[in-house]
């Protein structure tokens, strides 16, 4: 009992729980702005579990190490030994989880001040530049496909069509189809308003010798 005794003098448990708990609490806001700001098609619930635990990590060897150089450098060379074979395709995930490691840091060195600080400016940076859209560089949203019969007339009413529901567009292919009955074509779109998709591709369809039309729209934030 006499070690338990003196591993126990100058430990504040007080102050070990505000520290685990405020670093728990902070990296929520973390994982919780990542949800919020997500695009994509790889979402995975063990990565925001990552980032609201994994600050519970660092903030512990912290206290635990405290001034003392040796237990740092043990720690350190414990550390090297683990090999994290764990890949992220995003380096957003990569980001927001050295994001809530380093909440961990602070609050685990008792810099709680800058924990909270840093925690409020980085989850108002990540959510300004998601919706304003910053660094996105979409010309067209999408791809529009059809076959339209040769000698039918249709071309005024192709470009009327597609001059009342796009924003922009551009002749990306024109092909022979049907033995050469039929030209096959293809424009590049920007939508003005989503809701004129459909009417998009009803328009066409209602052009006589207008056939097989396709509308593909791109996301460039998602990962295919």
């Amino acid at each position: 009992m006499h070690w338990l005794q003196l591993s126990l003098q100058g430990f504040d448990i007080k102050r070990v729980l505000v520290a685990l708990l405020l670093s728990f609490g902070l990296a929520q806001i973390v994982a919780g702005v990542y949800i919020l700001t997500f695009r994509g098609l790889s979402y995975t619930r063990t990565v925001v579990h990552s980032m609201a635990v994994g600050s519970l990590v660092p903030c512990m060897l912290l206290m635990a190490i405290g001034n003392n150089l040796a237990a740092g450098v043990g720690v350190v060379g414990g550390l090297a030994l683990v090999r994290f074979r764990t890949t992220l395709r995003d380096p957003r995930d990569m980001l927001f989880i050295f994001a809530a490691l380093g909440v961990g840091v602070a609050c685990g060195a008792q810099a709680f001040g800058v924990a909270i600080c840093g925690t409020g400016v980085f989850s108002l940076a990540a959510l300004l530049l998601h919706y304003t859209s910053y660094g996105a560089r979409r010309e067209f949203d999408g791809l529009v496909r059809f076959t339209a019969a040769t000698g039918a007339g249709s071309e005024a009413g192709i470009m009327k069509t597609l001059r009342g529901t796009c924003r922009s567009f551009a002749l990306v292919t024109l092909r022979e189809a049907a033995q050469g009955k039929a030209m096959e074509h293809a424009y590049q779109i920007s939508i003005v308003d989503p809701e004129l998709q459909t009417k998009l591709v009803h328009g066409l369809q209602e052009l006589p010798g207008v056939t097989d039309v396709t509308l593909l729209l791109q996301e460039p934030t998602l990962d295919l």
